[in-house]
């Protein structure tokens, strides 16, 4: 079982049915794909080896649930599940943030109490995630929403304040928000505003990618 001269409808019908050899070769097909993602992604303190590891978990569990007959293909389907294994190994590293716990809130309390406890840790894990960005980022993201007590600045004052132009502060915009709509670094955010399915963070990607290509792949220094 198994072989070069299989089409990859067969190979997953015999993965899935428990041919190993199969699943290897499935797995080095789509090897490329796990890099892909791993490369795309902010592992914080997970080494490029580690999240590759974590990544082909996910890779392995995609082939065995994988169903052709569905018309999306393979590597539509594996895309999250890789990713979300890659986020899951990112998470438990020492040191990373707990989800705040807003679920906790005793029974029979009301409705505004639950509310400020939920906008709480929507502040706290937001200015975790600014609190990540390089300085001039930091500053850039603080002034243009005003985060800081103020009234949210307009780009030729932020420019002002850094030395550069308007134009070049609108960059720096773009290049803050494609950096925290990073899956590993939002997830928590995320996870409070329930925005955290395989399709927000397939879109919060798609967005990060088109800015790079838009910047010819180069961040804005």
């Amino acid at each position: 079982m198994g072989g070069p001269g299989l089409d990859e409808a067969t190979l997953f019908a015999q993965a899935q049915s428990g041919c190993a050899r199969s699943l290897d070769q499935l797995m080095r097909q789509h090897e490329g794909l796990v890099q892909a993602v791993v490369r795309r992604q902010v592992l914080a303190d997970l080494s490029f080896a580690e999240a590759l590891q974590a990544g082909r978990i996910g890779l392995w569990h995609a082939i065995l649930r994988y169903d052709p007959r569905r018309g999306s293909t393979f590597s539509t389907y594996a895309w999250p599940a890789i990713m979300r294994h890659v986020w899951r190994a990112v998470k438990a590293q020492p040191g990373a943030p707990e989800p705040a716990p807003v679920s906790s809130t005793p029974e029979g309390a009301t409705a505004q109490p639950a509310a400020r406890l939920v906008d709480e840790a929507v502040y706290r894990a937001l200015w975790r995630l600014v609190a990540g960005l390089p300085v001039r980022l930091r500053y850039v993201i603080v002034a243009r929403y005003g985060l800081a007590d103020a009234l949210p600045a307009p780009y030729r004052e932020i420019g002002a304040a850094l030395g550069v132009s308007g134009e070049w502060a609108r960059r720096l915009h773009q290049e803050a928000l494609a950096r925290l709509r990073q899956p590993a670094a939002s997830q928590t955010l995320r996870s409070l505003l329930e925005r955290h399915t395989p399709a927000d963070y397939e879109t919060a990607d798609a967005l990060a990618q088109r800015w790079l290509r838009q910047r010819g792949g180069r961040r804005v220094r």
